[in-house]
């Protein structure tokens, strides 16, 4: 269990972290995040994460809260604080704490910030993805700005209930025309016949994953083939092989979709060999 989280400048035992009744982030969902990975004690691809946040950030009209050195301080000293060798470190920035009003406070109204941090083994991710995970689909009911990475979970909070309660572990939102735009907490993958991987574009109807950007390098520097296009759910479940990406999950294979069976329906060596090579080729700090 997290044991000390960061708000507003104060390190909080987990029992007293509070953030004021009439936060913005608790009334309106007005609050965007990052998730960053800990491996071995480094913070994985912090540059893009925070160059996520700072455009999430101005994309709400925002101020952009601490510099830089701030940002890596506070990060780093949850991290310490909690002893999280591997695990996560969560960052969420509110519009901060004003009497309700569907208009933003007054400029100068200090955000909210929160950071906690949290320990996890990661044997049983990767005895997971020796076998793949299942998904299922659901009608992408979101908003039109998932490019933003907002605090506003609730449609994907119960998709996700639903793939729970259908066995599976994921979810892949399809949009109306039938096209895969993104997983409840992740990006979407494929790779086709022809041995090429498939990603949809970074549109704002999804987001642009960090995990997702550096599976990309990862694509070139291990010669794979790839290209940024929209694929259907059909398309998806003739595939040779399926995989999610996120911060949590890295490069984790797809088993089954709709409970019919990827490839062999033991996720695919493919992604296992992306998921072998990923930390040494992202950036640790």
């Amino acid at each position: 269990m997290t044991r000390v989280i960061y708000i507003n400048g104060q390190y909080r035992p987990y029992d007293h972290a509070f953030v004021h009744a009439e936060d913005r982030g608790f009334q309106f969902g007005d609050a965007v995040y990052e998730v960053i990975e800990v491996a071995a004690g480094k913070l994985v691809d912090e540059p893009r994460h925070m160059a996520r946040l700072a455009r999430s950030l101005r994309e709400l009209h925002m101020s952009s809260g601490p510099t830089p050195a701030a940002w890596a301080l506070i990060l780093r000293e949850t991290v310490r604080r909690n002893r999280v060798r591997d695990g996560s470190v969560y960052l969420q920035v509110s519009r901060g704490a004003a009497p309700r009003d569907f208009l933003f406070p007054e400029p100068g109204t200090p955000l909210t910030v929160v950071c906690l941090a949290r320990a996890i083994d990661p044997a049983p991710g990767w005895a997971t993805a020796e076998k793949g995970i299942r998904i299922i689909t659901r009608p992408d009911p979101r908003w039109a700005r998932c490019d933003i990475k907002t605090v506003m979970l609730l449609p994907a909070s119960l998709a996700k209930e639903d793939a729970k309660a259908a066995g599976a572990q994921e979810v892949w939102f399809v949009d109306q025309d039938g096209y895969v735009t993104e997983g409840g907490s992740s990006n979407a993958w494929i790779l086709t016949d022809s041995g090429h991987l498939v990603t949809t574009p970074a549109t704002k109807a999804i987001l642009r994953g960090v995990t997702r950007m550096t599976v990309l390098d990862c694509c070139k520097q291990l010669g794979v083939s790839f290209e940024e296009r929209r694929f259907t759910i059909d398309e998806a479940k003739t595939a040779r092989e399926a995989f999610i990406t996120s911060a949590s999950n890295l490069v984790m294979p797809v088993s089954a979709i709709d409970d019919v069976p990827i490839g062999n329906g033991n996720g695919g060596t493919v992604a296992r060999d992306i998921r072998a090579n990923f930390h040494s080729l992202a950036a640790l700090t």
